[in-house]
């Protein structure tokens, strides 16, 4: 299953029924789980885990150290969970002393030429497509997806469920279950159609749709929103996880797109 033009470092840690093309290298304090594929010259660098029935496609580079001044050789990991692709050319580096360590998620799809920088944490099942370029300290929640040639500045959080539109410049936390588009990124709408492919009922994608009416279409600043949500909107999980992104943002999150209302902000 490994091929024999393939370099691996004795002290590497593989399960058995690995695969690996030739030309690729596998340095130490390397562990790659049962099933996984690794393709031809791939390079996973100190500090590497990898789940099961993961696909590695070639050019990647996992684990480099981070492309930080601030990095001082301080022992860090990448992790990657089980059943997630990385395809060619993708580039992942290890955690700094803030966090220690930079992770994807389970059944991830990282597409080609994306860049995850250091300390970054990835949800699971979320998709970044080509060419998305993730900074430092970047928090990305489940189900969150980045269309093409999203640049995602550090620190920013986007929230699970949310939708980024292709080519956006993300300086402002995405909150949860919204759609985000245009320029500059503002809030178009909720998510509704992701949601409903994921099981939401339509009563939860509506009372969602009511939190965001709140927030961005009734005139309120940000603080007098939020107390109106939490006083006379009913409890649930999906509003507790707004209210608390929103309470937690340091960069403040994106704002209503002024110049016409979205479709989204219909009733189902």
């Amino acid at each position: 299953m490994i091929h024999p033009h393939t370099y691996i470092h004795p002290n590497a840690k593989l399960a058995t029924n690995v695969k690996i093309d030739p030309f690729t290298v596998i340095h130490q304090d390397v562990e790659i789980g049962d099933g996984t594929w690794i393709g031809s010259n791939v390079t996973i660098m100190e500090g590497a885990r990898i789940g099961k029935n993961c696909r590695i496609f070639p050019g990647a580079v996992i684990a480099a150290i981070p492309q930080d001044l601030k990095f001082q050789g301080e022992y860090s990991q990448v992790i990657i969970g089980d059943g997630t692709t990385i395809r060619e050319f993708v580039t992942v580096n290890r955690g700094t002393k803030d966090r220690d360590k930079t992770v994807i998620g389970k059944n991830c799809l990282i597409q080609a030429y994306c860049h995850l920088a250091h300390d970054c944490i990835v949800g699971d099942n979320c998709i970044m497509s080509n060419n998305t370029q993730v900074a430092g300290h970047v928090v990305i929640g489940d189900w969150a997806i980045l269309a093409g040639m999203c640049a995602v500045h550090q620190f920013v959080k986007i929230g699970a469920h949310a939708f980024v539109g292709g080519g956006s410049l993300v300086g402002k936390d995405v909150p949860p279950f919204i759609k985000a588009g245009r320029n500059p990124l503002s809030y178009s709408g909720v998510n509704s159609i992701g949601l409903k492919r994921r099981g939401f009922s339509v009563d939860t994608i509506n009372q969602i749709l009511d939190i965001y009416r709140v927030l961005y279409n009734k005139g309120m600043n940000t603080s007098q929103a939020v107390e109106y949500i939490e006083e006379e909107m009913p409890a649930t999980d999906e509003r507790d996880e707004i209210l608390t992104f929103i309470r937690e943002s340091g960069r403040g999150i994106i704002k209503r797109f002024t110049k016409g209302s979205s479709d989204d902000d219909l009733p189902i």
